[in-house]
């Protein structure tokens, strides 16, 4: 059984620039809607916490205090109150850096709809390596 079966899900992109400068970029969360439309639209600090507009309807995120190992995990509290881990890793390589995105299946997801999310993160890590390589 491969791990898409089984409900979690790893997706990576190679990036050729320094992991720190691509840390610092993602976990940066006004950078949000530039590189990660499957998750905001847009997003602004209310009250010490982060609201963004999403496909999902208005959702708060939170991310890990910074850190000097490259994990970028964020919560993501959705409209019902449910809320989401994301585990995210920029791991150095080189000059380079993957990034590694941990998709988890939630309880009652459907194949189609865990597909449908592991499509939207390999979309959004494709627009942070295009972001992250032309700058």
């Amino acid at each position: 059984m491969d791990s898409s079966e089984s409900g979690i899900s790893h997706i990576s992109v190679r990036i050729d620039r320094p992991a720190g400068e691509v840390y610092d970029y993602a976990s940066d969360p006004r950078n949000l809607p530039a590189w990660a439309s499957g998750l905001s639209s847009s997003i602004t600090e209310t009250g010490g916490r982060w609201v963004a507009d999403s496909p999902m309807g208005r959702v708060s995120v939170s991310f890990a205090p910074r850190n000097e190992f490259g994990i970028l995990d964020h919560e993501v509290t959705l409209p019902n109150g449910e809320t989401v881990h994301n585990p995210v890793r920029v791991i150095p390589d080189t000059a380079g850096c993957d990034v590694v995105f941990t998709l988890r299946r939630q309880p009652g997801m459907s194949d189609a709809d865990f597909r449908r999310d592991a499509e939207t993160v390999t979309a959004d890590l494709a627009t942070l390596k295009h972001l992250m390589e032309r700058a």
